[in-house]
C-alpha cells in the first residue's frame, strides 16, 4: 500500500465522524447511555424509558 491510499482511507473515515457530528448524530441516551429505543424528537435523545420517566418534569403532557 502506498502513502497516498493510507491517506485517503483515513481521510474519508474521518469526514464520515465528522459528518455524524455535524448533523447531531446520536448513539445513546443521555441519561442512562442506553442505546436502544432513542427519542431524537426536539432534540430530546433519551431514550424511551427515560423519557416516559421524566417527560412531565420536562412540560410534556399525555393526551389519551
Amino acid at each position: 500500500m502506498s502513502e497516498s491510499e493510507t491517506t485517503d482511507d483515513a481521510g474519508a473515515e474521518a469526514t464520515g465522524e465528522q459528518a455524524a457530528k455535524r448533523t447531531g448524530g446520536r448513539e445513546a441516551c443521555q441519561r442512562c447511555g442506553r442505546e436502544q429505543g432513542l427519542v431524537g424528537k426536539y432534540d430530546i435523545w433519551l431514550c424511551r424509558q427515560c423519557f416516559r420517566e421524566i417527560s412531565r418534569d420536562m412540560g410534556f403532557r399525555k393526551y389519551r
